[in-house]
């Protein structure tokens, strides 16, 4: 209701009309049973609108980034010289080269586990071995059976191994050492490359994004209790247009909230919030925009609505609403949501037709 000013004018039979300013917002004030007006004014125009049956929501608003998320750095590892860099919005796919050391292509592979020692023989068992396997079989490579547990797993798939180095360019001799391949937690956008051709390969070498574009938000640490992982949300772009998304990470690493260098206020601690639109096609036509997030605090479902400047403050107190004809139906109000108010009461019903500002 903040920021309008309402005015509506009902004639009633032997009722006395004033408009009277309540908050914000301007309400009709029916005085039954005086004879005078308490003041006059020309009547303006009046429309009806048919009560709604609805889902409203009290929301907050979070100023956002949309883009490819927060960048991750990279580093390469093992002996050499890079010799090769990709591009900046290159895709960092599994099996497939992201950049080259004394001339050799380092393939992606997916995984929680780095590669940390080298590969050589059937007796080491561990996770970097489930690992080199699990990508191996995604790949489309027999890998033999395996255990269960990450920490049990054998070298015992030399053969596939070197059939796959043939095939991605890398020697084929069935073992695989620190480096010789890049190991991320899944398929990443090049966002930035911070190496030159030259540097030792064990060095920070670039750094990588999600492919898919997400929004971050700083909200006050105060108020995370507000926002929950997997929330569905409101993405309101810069062209007003409100797409669905959803929260999928809340951050734990607090920032800010201390004095800067000047002596003043950084101002309150913040937390990232990331948030995924539900179709990227909305956002297909947006590299970088500032964007609002609107997060429901507090949602009422299937209730009947209609727009504020329907409601009637009645001087005795309460509300209602002027149907066609001019009678007045006195109502209940629930809450308020933007220009929206639940409202219950006999008679009222989803498509009664009801008198408000036009």
């Amino acid at each position: 209701m903040a920021g309008r000013t309402r005015r509506r004018a009902v004639v009633v039979s032997a009722a006395a009309v004033a408009v009277v300013v309540l908050g914000a917002g301007a309400y009709v004030v029916v005085d039954h049973g005086r004879g005078t007006a308490e003041a006059a004014a020309p009547p303006p125009p009046v429309t009806t609108v048919a009560v709604q049956k609805t889902d409203l929501s009290n929301t907050r608003s979070f100023t956002g980034t949309l883009g490819y998320g927060t960048p991750e750095p990279l580093k390469g590892a093992g002996a050499g010289v890079v010799t090769q860099l990709p591009d900046v919005g290159t895709v960092a796919a599994r099996g497939k080269p992201l950049y080259s050391v004394n001339g050799v292509p380092v393939p992606v592979f997916f995984g929680d586990t780095p590669l940390f020692r080298k590969l050589d023989n059937a007796d080491l068992t561990g996770p970097d071995v489930a690992m080199v396997a699990d990508n191996l079989a995604r790949l489309g490579y027999s890998v033999g059976s395996r255990a269960k547990d990450p920490l049990k797993a054998k070298f015992t798939f030399g053969d596939a191994l070197k059939r796959w180095e043939k095939k991605a360019g890398l020697p084929d001799t069935g073992t695989l050492d620190v480096g010789q391949v890049v190991v991320l937690p899944g398929e990443a956008r090049v966002n930035s490359v911070t190496a030159q051709l030259g540097d030792p390969a064990a060095g920070p070498l670039l750094t990588t994004t999600p492919t898919a574009k997400v929004v971050v938000a700083p909200i006050d640490a105060a108020e995370v209790g507000s926002v929950k992982t997997g929330q569905d949300v409101t993405v309101v772009r810069p062209d007003g247009k409100e797409i669905p998304a959803k929260v999928t990470s809340v951050s734990t690493a607090v920032q800010g909230g201390t004095d800067d260098p000047a002596g003043g206020q950084q101002g309150p601690p913040k937390v990232n919030v990331t948030v995924v639109p539900a179709n990227a096609a909305d956002v297909a036509d947006l590299d970088s925009a500032s964007v609002q997030v609107e997060v429901a605090t507090e949602t009422h479902a299937g209730v009947l609505a209609v727009p504020i400047g329907a409601l009637l403050a009645l001087r005795e107190g309460g509300y209602a609403v002027q149907v066609q004809g001019g009678k007045l139906v006195p109502v209940k109000t629930g809450m308020f949501a933007r220009d929206q108010v639940e409202i219950s009461g006999p008679g009222i019903t989803a498509g009664l037709r009801v008198v408000t500002t036009s």
